[in-house]
């Protein structure tokens, strides 16, 4: 039986079913064809092994695959994933060995996700998620970095190589360009052994300098080696933030508690300059939510978003989780 479909979604899919068709008149090679085909079955595959765990908070782990069981990064991984479970998230990783198995080792095999890459010289999956029903394997490294991303709400990055330090500042970029929505950003490290460190040292006095990025793009991650630190930065995100939405030009900030006045002419005070128009005001559901059913329970609020100072963003939603 065939469900019915909210019209909006039948809408994308006619537009997807529209794109297929495309493909099939458009001057393309075999290997455009496999490329896309690929591309879109194994992202089915994904979505659908997401599903069961929509509702579930996760936090996605970043780190080097060739952490060994010795290295105190491994312990130190194991101990802040346990962490995150304990307050009923799930951890999601590449599913490969290293900073992923310790990950998965922490969290237990029954709160772990694995979307691992396959490569030949590398397994299919660590043992932990191995044969478990919360685990894909994917071909492309883009399709697989997008599942890494999309399905959480947090992240936590630990010491890697070409990978991670990849994955790392691709999140950065992708918040920091509105391209992916606002989480809160760890990067964990050993404690007497700095690497992360190094990474935010060459952005302060390379990078922020020669003006290639902001400094209030700092604001976007958290450096620290402290696993009470990670946890905390992360779980305090969400003590009165929800969730953001662009409707039209309005940025509407869902929260859990309805702010006073005197806090909103706090945040005007602060943040007036993220305004390109008018001022941060309170708002009821806007057509496009109830529309969507998209938590129209919730208080919020709006602003007319210049659509650039993400960092600064950031900030205010630390000012609003103080609420």
């Amino acid at each position: 039986m065939t469900s019915v479909r909210h019209p909006r979604d039948q809408k994308l899919l006619d537009k997807l079913l529209a794109t297929v068709n495309h493909l099939n008149t458009a001057d393309i090679t075999t290997l455009d064809l496999k490329i896309a085909s690929s591309a879109l079955d194994e992202m089915a595959e994904a979505f659908e092994m997401f599903a069961p765990f929509r509702d579930s908070p996760k936090v996605t782990i970043f780190g080097s695959a060739r952490t060994t069981t010795s290295d105190p990064l491994y312990d130190l991984t194991a101990q802040v994933a346990k962490e995150m479970a304990s307050h009923g998230w799930m951890v999601v990783t590449g599913a490969g060995p290293g900073i992923m198995e310790a990950g998965m080792l922490g969290a237990g095999r029954q709160n772990s996700i694995g979307v691992s890459i396959r490569l030949p010289f590398e397994t299919s999956a660590n043992p932990i998620i191995e044969g478990d029903d919360k685990y894909v394997s994917m071909r492309y490294f883009f399709t697989r970095k997008l599942m890494l991303l999309k399905e959480s709400k947090a992240f936590l990055c630990l010491p890697g190589g070409f990978g991670t330090l990849d994955e790392m500042f691709e999140l950065l970029t992708l918040m920091q360009t509105g391209k992916g929505a606002l989480a809160p950003t760890v990067l964990l490290d050993l404690p007497g052994d700095p690497f992360w460190e190094g990474v935010s040292s060459f952005i302060n006095s390379e990078l922020i300098p020669r003006r290639l990025v902001s400094a209030t793009d700092l604001e976007l991650f958290l450096v620290t080696n402290s696993v009470d630190k990670a946890v905390q930065e992360i779980i305090g995100f969400f003590s009165n933030f929800h969730s953001l939405r662009m409707v039209r030009d309005s940025l509407v900030i869902r929260l859990q508690r309805e702010p006073s006045e005197a806090q909103i002419k706090h945040l005007n005070e602060q943040f007036s300059h993220l305004c390109k128009g008018g001022s941060i005001k309170r708002i009821e559901a806007l057509k496009a939510e109830v529309s969507d059913d998209d938590f129209v329970h919730l208080p919020r609020i709006s602003l007319t978003f210049g659509g650039r100072e993400f960092g600064e963003l950031r900030r205010m939603i630390n000012v609003l989780n103080t609420f």
